[in-house]
């Protein structure tokens, strides 16, 4: 079942969102500010191409990670949860797109704040 769900995942929509979070991992890793967010996107790039059968654990928070987010958010967090929002509404009006809508609202949340986090199979 998860074979299938990460197919028709990446049919509608994976493709493009993984690929958006490595354009991010290597725009961000060409600079120096950057560089130690590259690890985290690609991770979460890998996550974004098959998300069924893996899940998202967030790390306890802490000041370095904290910092971090925050810069995050600034250099490409918001456009890559905004593209999460708007291929979920697009998903979320068709009743077998629905369960796609829940994975990129969390691919949305985390795109936010993806400092601490790691990725998990079920």
């Amino acid at each position: 079942m998860r074979l299938i769900l990460n197919i028709l995942w990446f049919i509608l929509g994976g493709f493009i969102s993984g690929t958006l979070w490595l354009l991010a991992a290597a725009l961000l890793a060409i600079t120096i500010v950057g560089l130690p967010f590259a690890p985290g996107a690609l991770r979460i790039a890998m996550f974004s191409y098959a998300p069924f059968g893996k899940r998202l654990i967030e790390g306890p928070p802490r000041a370095t990670s904290t910092v971090l987010n925050v810069i995050w958010i600034v250099l490409a967090g918001w456009w890559l949860a905004a593209h999460h929002l708007v291929l979920a509404l697009g998903l979320a009006v068709t009743i077998i797109g629905i369960p796609f809508a829940w994975q990129h609202l969390k691919l949305a949340m985390i795109s936010l704040v993806p400092v601490g986090t790691t990725v998990e199979p079920v």
